[in-house]
C-alpha cells in the first residue's frame, strides 16, 4: 500500500475561506454580494476577438511558442510607461495573475518563522500566499486610512535588541481601495508610513490591483514612487480588462530582480505568451484611457446604491459601514454580539450572501465584521439582498435578546 507523506509546508496549506464560502453561495436565487469578481459588463470581448484574430495572422507561430520568462518586451515597455515614476521595462516582471506574484515574493524573502507585517485586515489571499513559507504574520494596528506608522515602527523594529535576522522581512499593503475593507490611505499617511518603513530599513510590498477604479479622484501617489528601491510594486489586468487573462505584473528593485525571475522561472517557465500579445494589442491606442472610465462609472452608481440601501434598510439597528472612494468593496460591522460568520448561513436562507470578516486577520479577528461586493449585482439585486441581509440581522438581534432574558430569568431562580 502506497503512503503519501506530505511536505511540512503542504501540512500548513488551507484551502481559500472565500472559495469555500463561495460554494454556499451556488444554488439558485441566492444574490451573491461574496466574491470579489469584476462585473462581466466590463469586459471587452469585441476588442478581445479582434486583437485574437490580429496576433495569429501577425505572428501566430511566435505567439504559440515557448517565450521569454521576463514577459513580452512591448507590454513590459507599455507598463512601465503607465507608471507614476521613473521605471525602466527591464524591473517589469510579467505573471500569471498578480497572486503569483505573491507567491514569487513569499519565495524569495520568507523563511520559516520570518516575520512579515500585515494590515488590520488584509487581504486574505496574501495570507494564503505567504502561508506555505511558513512566516509569522504579525497584524499592524490600523485604522481608517490605513496602518498606523507608530505601530509600524515598533513592530519593524521587534524587541530590544533584536538581531537583524529577527526583524520584519517587510510590510505587505494595499493603499488604495483595499480589500477587504475598501479605505484609502490620504496623502498625509503615505507619507508617514513611507518615512517609518525608511526609517526602519523595513521593505514594502504595495499590491494596487485597484489603484485606477477610482470614482471622483485618482488616489495619492503610489508607495513605490517614494522609494522605488525599498518597494516591490504589484499590479493587475485582471481589474481593468478581465480577470481570465491571469495576467499581473511586478516592479522590483534591480538587484532583487534576477531572484524572483528565477523563482518564477521554476515555477511556470512564463506567463502565456498568446495572453500577453493579446493584452499588448488592446491596450494599443490609449484604449484603456477610453475603456477604464466606463468601469469607474458602472462601479459609483452600484456604490451608491448599496449605500443608499444599507442608509435605507439598516437605520436604527447599529451597523457601521464605510463608503469607498473606489474599488469594489464596501466594509461594515455588526451590532454587538452578532457573529458574521454565523449570520451568514441565517442569510443565505434569505437568499443573500456575504463574506465574513473573520478570515481576514492575520491576529485576532473581529468577529463581527463581514465584506461586500458591489460589481456584480445589479442596482435592483441589490436593493433586495440589503433588505433580506437587515431582516437577518434584526432576526438574529431579536434571537440574541430572548436568550439574553432567558439567562436573566435563569439566574433569578
Amino acid at each position: 500500500m502506497t503512503t503519501w507523506k506530505l511536505a511540512a509546508r503542504a501540512e500548513k496549506m488551507n484551502p481559500s475561506a472565500i472559495r469555500e464560502i463561495l460554494k454556499v453561495t451556488e444554488r439558485p436565487n441566492v444574490i451573491s454580494l461574496a466574491g470579489g469578481l469584476p462585473s462581466p459588463k466590463t469586459f471587452p470581448v469585441t476588442e478581445f476577438a479582434a486583437a485574437c484574430a490580429e496576433v495569429l495572422a501577425t505572428d501566430g507561430q511566435g505567439a504559440l511558442q515557448y517565450a521569454a520568462s521576463e514577459g513580452y518586451a512591448p507590454l513590459r515597455q507599455a507598463v512601465a510607461d503607465m507608471l507614476p515614476w521613473d521605471v525602466e521595462a527591464d524591473q517589469v516582471l510579467i505573471t500569471t495573475g498578480s497572486q503569483q506574484g505573491l507567491d514569487l515574493i513569499a519565495k524569495v524573502l520568507i523563511d520559516p518563522g520570518s516575520k512579515v507585517l500585515v494590515e488590520t485586515p488584509t487581504y486574505l489571499g496574501a495570507l494564503q500566499a505567504f502561508s506555505p513559507m511558513e512566516p509569522q504574520a504579525v497584524s499592524v494596528a490600523s485604522d481608517a486610512e490605513g496602518v498606523l506608522p507608530e505601530d509600524l515602527s515598533a513592530k519593524a523594529r521587534g524587541t530590544e535588541g533584536a538581531a537583524f535576522e529577527d526583524r520584519a522581512r517587510f510590510i505587505y499593503l494595499l493603499p488604495n481601495f483595499q480589500n477587504p475593507t475598501g479605505r484609502t490611505m490620504s496623502e498625509a499617511r503615505r507619507a508617514a508610513v513611507s518615512a517609518a518603513a525608511q526609517a526602519a530599513g523595513l521593505p514594502i510590498i504595495e499590491d494596487n490591483p485597484y489603484g485606477e477604479l477610482w470614482f471622483d479622484e485618482a488616489p495619492p501617489l503610489p508607495l513605490t514612487a517614494r522609494n522605488p528601491e525599498g518597494c516591490i510594486y504589484l499590479g493587475s489586468f485582471s481589474k481593468v480588462l478581465a480577470p481570465g487573462l491571469r495576467l499581473g505584473f511586478l516592479v522590483a528593485p534591480k538587484a532583487l530582480y534576477p531572484k524572483l525571475l528565477q523563482a518564477k522561472q521554476a515555477v511556470d517557465l512564463h506567463t502565456p505568451i498568446f495572453t500577453q500579445r493579446m493584452v499588448s494589442t488592446v491596450m494599443q491606442g490609449g484604449f484603456l484611457d477610453r475603456h477604464v472610465p466606463k468601469i469607474r462609472a458602472l462601479y459609483k452608481a452600484q456604490r451608491d446604491a448599496m449605500v443608499g440601501a444599507l442608509q435605507r434598510e439598516m437605520k436604527g439597528l447599529d451597523v457601521e459601514f464605510n463608503v469607498p472612494k473606489g474599488g469594489m468593496f464596501l466594509w461594515l460591522r455588526m451590532p454587538e454580539g452578532i457573529d458574521a460568520t454565523a449570520l451568514l448561513t441565517q442569510a443565505v436562507e434569505r437568499n443573500v450572501a456575504f463574506v465574513p470578516g473573520a478570515p481576514f486577520y492575520a491576529g485576532e479577528a473581529d468577529p463581527r465584521t463581514l465584506r461586500l461586493s458591489f460589481v456584480t449585482a445589479t442596482e435592483a439585486q441589490i436593493a433586495t439582498a440589503i433588505a433580506a441581509l437587515a431582516e437577518t440581522v434584526r432576526e438574529a438581534l431579536a434571537h440574541r435578546a430572548a436568550a439574553l432574558v432567558q439567562q436573566q430569568l435563569a439566574a433569578a431562580h
